[in-house]
């Protein structure tokens, strides 16, 4: 493999390691859609960053900084709101989603000599990720994975139903705020390597190929991160055969993958 391609590479792995459990996650709670509305409401702290940045010279406050904000604030407003209790959710995602893309093109729009390309944001690309950035992936994979080994027992009794929180003790909005900033971390981390619309394809494509080989939820995430990874190395790969963007094949592949999974497991079901 080319030299070029080996800090993509470990930002694959980085990323991997957070798409695979919380993508297990939000599929086993039928979610997936939480994490797509967090992924689109982070642009409101790409915009404010950019604004901040350019027209008052706060260097420091950086996208992944901004980003991240947002997406605590989304995952928090989603996790604790009455507008969001079953009944309403759909139409707080929907409001996560608009209002946050809406707000983050205010901010560019607002930001002197602006001439970026909304693709960088939109789109992403692994490509082009710094050894700062492989630095921040892996603090939030660290971060993760010690929520998830802190707060195991209750993510597990929230992750299968309100009913099991409560014959198990667990608060269950507690947990689930937990759930929905773990959320929160996996979109972040994940906007850099394929952007803020292919995030919830790289959460759930890479756990629905994984769930017809696991009946066990840990088993579950260590095989859709294993497939998260195949998808994000076989994107490099074509984007480096064919230069384009890593990010569509990635996708693609991931989709290959759930496809197949599915086709292989039917006959012995």
């Amino acid at each position: 493999m080319p030299d070029v391609l080996v800090q993509p590479l470990l930002a694959a792995v980085l990323a991997a390691v957070a798409a695979g459990p919380v993508g297990a996650l939000a599929l086993v709670r039928r979610d997936t859609y939480a994490a797509a509305a967090i992924s689109h409401g982070c642009f409101a702290g790409l915009g404010l960053a950019r604004w901040l940045s350019v027209s008052c010279g706060l260097a420091w406050f950086t996208p992944t900084l901004g980003a991240t904000l947002a997406a605590v604030a989304a995952a928090l407003f989603l996790a604790l709101s009455p507008a969001a209790r079953p009944g309403r959710n759909d139409a707080a995602l929907s409001a996560v989603w608009a209002v946050g893309m809406a707000i983050g093109l205010a901010f560019l729009a607002a930001t002197p000599g602006y001439a970026g390309s909304l693709q960088d944001y939109l789109f992403g690309s692994i490509l082009l990720v710094s050894r700062a950035d492989l630095w921040t992936m892996l603090a939030f994979d660290l971060v993760l994975l010690a929520a998830l080994a802190l707060f195991w027992r209750g993510i597990l009794a929230v992750a299968f139903g309100p009913r099991l929180a409560a014959l198990r003790g667990a608060p269950a909005k507690l947990y689930g705020a937990v759930l929905s900033l773990l959320a929160a971390l996996a979109v972040v981390l994940l906007v850099r390597a394929v952007g803020i619309v292919l995030v919830v394809a790289l959460l759930a494509l890479p756990a629905l190929a994984a769930r017809p080989f696991a009946k066990r939820l840990v088993p579950m995430m260590v095989l859709s991160g294993v497939f998260a990874f195949a998808s994000l190395a076989v994107g490099l790969r074509a984007s480096w055969r064919l230069d384009c963007t890593p990010s569509v094949p990635t996708v693609f592949c991931a989709a290959a993958l759930a496809l197949l999974a599915r086709a292989v497991r039917r006959p012995r079901e």
